[in-house]
């Protein structure tokens, strides 16, 4: 989202097939907070998600992270994958572990994922046909974060 645009709390739009959904370009810009520390950092890139053979998503994001003044490139890729249900997917990481479910038939989900001692709780919301977010909350004794990320699709 640009920052002269604002995030509605509260107003969701459902979407009845997650990978359809998802599928194309988006412009992401992503806010971390160390609760701990007190600092805060920024990735700004793009996300892209292309059909993979045997059905399902692969995303691949990539910009820069800008973290204590340094500005650094920054990649991840992920995999989506259909459920059972249809209009569902389930996350995995490139290398085939489990990351977490996605369901957003209400424009809403929310999510958790234990990594090692700490827990990620995400929050999956969707304004619109054009702009969603996630906001995972990450503690345990080695975390204290928040990590904000608002998509806009590309063109």
């Amino acid at each position: 989202m640009g920052d002269d645009e604002r995030w509605v709390p509260g107003e969701f739009w459902p979407v009845p097939d997650v990978l359809g959904y998802l599928t194309g370009s988006w412009l992401v810009r992503r806010s971390v907070r160390d609760l701990a520390s007190g600092e805060a950092g920024e990735f700004r890139g793009r996300t892209v998600f292309h059909a993979l053979d045997g059905g399902g998503l692969l995303h691949r994001e990539s910009g820069r992270f800008l973290w204590q003044g340094i500005a650094r490139p920054a990649e991840r890729t992920l995999r989506f994958l259909p459920r059972s249900v249809p209009g569902t997917a389930q996350v995995r990481f490139a290398d085939g572990r489990p990351f977490h479910d996605l369901d957003l038939r209400s424009g809403k989900h929310l999510t958790d994922h234990p990594c090692a001692a700490d827990l990620y709780r995400g929050e999956f919301t969707v304004q619109d046909a054009g702009h969603w977010r996630t906001v995972w909350r990450v503690g345990g004794p080695a975390k204290d974060l928040v990590l904000t990320t608002d998509y806009t699709r590309d063109g």
